[in-house]
């Protein structure tokens, strides 16, 4: 089994910042593509910032010069530090990961449970 854990969401002023913290856990044999998602209230779910094994980053164009994604393979772990927030970036940030499994040997996609971020104007 895979699990993806997130943490580090809550409230925040407009202009404040956060960080959002992913760990990969259980039988992994390797990691490609991880990334954030958010999905706000009546509207679909977004990518906000990806990263490759290699470090390769996109951002969606909202968030670009203000989050920044980062990961460290060796731990298994991905990280969205975001600063400058505004009200527009209010909702469900969800860790995305695409994995093989130790003994599967095929690309997966699995998702976080989702973590809230609010920012109040």
């Amino acid at each position: 089994q895979v699990q993806l854990v997130e943490s580090g969401g809550g409230l925040v002023q407009a202009g404040g910042s956060l960080r959002l913290s992913c760990a990969a856990s259980g039988s992994i044999f390797s990691i490609n593509t991880m990334g954030w998602y958010r999905q706000a209230p009546g509207k679909q779910r977004e990518l906000v910032a990806g990263i490759t094994s290699g470090g390769s980053t996109n951002y969606a164009d909202s968030v670009k010069g203000r989050f920044t994604i980062s990961r460290d393979n060796a731990k298994n772990t991905v990280s969205l530090q975001m600063d400058s927030l505004k009200p527009e970036d209010t909702a469900v940030y969800y860790c995305n990961a695409a994995i093989v499994r130790t003994g599967v040997y095929s690309l997966k996609n699995y998702w976080g449970q989702g973590t809230q971020v609010t920012v109040s104007s």
